[in-house]
């Protein structure tokens, strides 16, 4: 965590006191947490709304499914279904991100009042970054290895943890280079993203690998398929909404090694987490 620091978005400068939560939004009729419980425009906007309400600091609207297997959608099919929902919050000033790896939604996305990009796929175009660096807005470089659709079939590394670390680092100079300025950039190792089970357990135990690298960490566990791995022997087969409670033990383990920005499904739970594993972080002068 980087005490003191700001991250600084398009019109918001946010400060990591304290860890920031993300709260998800997905306009999708696949996504793999909540089945696209909000595909609808107006839904999706109160369901944002109510995340903000209890505490979220950030909405995270994303118009196309990145969970494993997921196929590419087209951008003006995607541009369609985030836009109306990003304007509409960004007109309630609330901190919006958009969740794409495509520049043409990007900028759309920007034009509609987005202050954050979230880009699963690094940051590697270079059209993407252009706009980025262009609009000044925040963004979140994320590692993964292959695309979504292909991504868990075979994932594999020399040292996971110093994989995605020299990834990250590349990416984010490649960025500084091509203007997006150094206090915009987070970072996201990308838990689930082109690792095996054993992959995601090794960064999450290794965060600080990354936090060195001065740039805030996102970290983004929330229901995901590892943490029904770990609770089958227990509990058996879960369902992703089945799994809060694992969610809440990586995040605060996350934010006793530094993360500082927690993407979630469940907001209320991410803000006690945030909270409460941060009590627990020493003091630094």
């Amino acid at each position: 965590m980087l005490d003191g620091a700001i991250w600084k978005t398009r019109g918001h400068d946010l400060p990591l006191g304290r860890p920031l939560v993300m709260g998800i939004v997905n306009v999708t009729p696949d996504s793999f947490a909540d089945a696209g419980a909000d595909p609808d425009p107006d839904t999706a906007i109160a369901t944002a709304l109510e995340m903000v309400a209890a505490g979220a600091d950030i909405i995270d609207v994303g118009g196309e499914s990145t969970r494993p297997g997921a196929v590419a959608v087209d951008p003006v099919v995607e541009a369609n279904r985030v836009l109306p929902v990003v304007a509409a919050l960004a007109e309630h000033g609330v901190v919006v991100s958009v969740d794409t790896s495509k520049p043409h939604v990007a900028e759309r996305a920007i034009e509609a009042g987005v202050s954050i990009v979230n880009d699963v796929s690094g940051l590697r175009n270079a059209d993407m970054v252009r706009v980025c660096a262009r609009s000044g807005v925040g963004v979140v470089i994320m590692h993964m290895q292959g695309e979504p659709a292909t991504m868990q079939d075979a994932p594999v590394y020399g040292d996971v943890v110093e994989d995605v670390r020299s990834f990250l680092s590349n990416r984010c100079l490649a960025a500084i280079e091509a203007g997006v300025r150094i206090d915009a950039i987070a970072i996201d190792p990308g838990i689930g993203f082109g690792k095996t089970f054993d992959h995601n357990l090794e960064i999450l135990r290794n965060l600080d690998a990354f936090t060195h690298l001065g740039y805030p960490v996102l970290v983004g566990t929330s229901r995901k398929g590892f943490l029904g791995t770990i609770l089958e022997p227990v509990r058996g087969r879960t369902e992703p909404a089945e799994r809060d409670g694992a969610t809440a033990a990586t995040l605060a383990a996350a934010v006793l090694r530094g993360a500082s920005i927690l993407r979630v499904h469940n907001v209320p739970l991410g803000v006690d987490v945030a909270v409460t594993a941060k009590a627990m972080v020493p003091e630094r002068s």
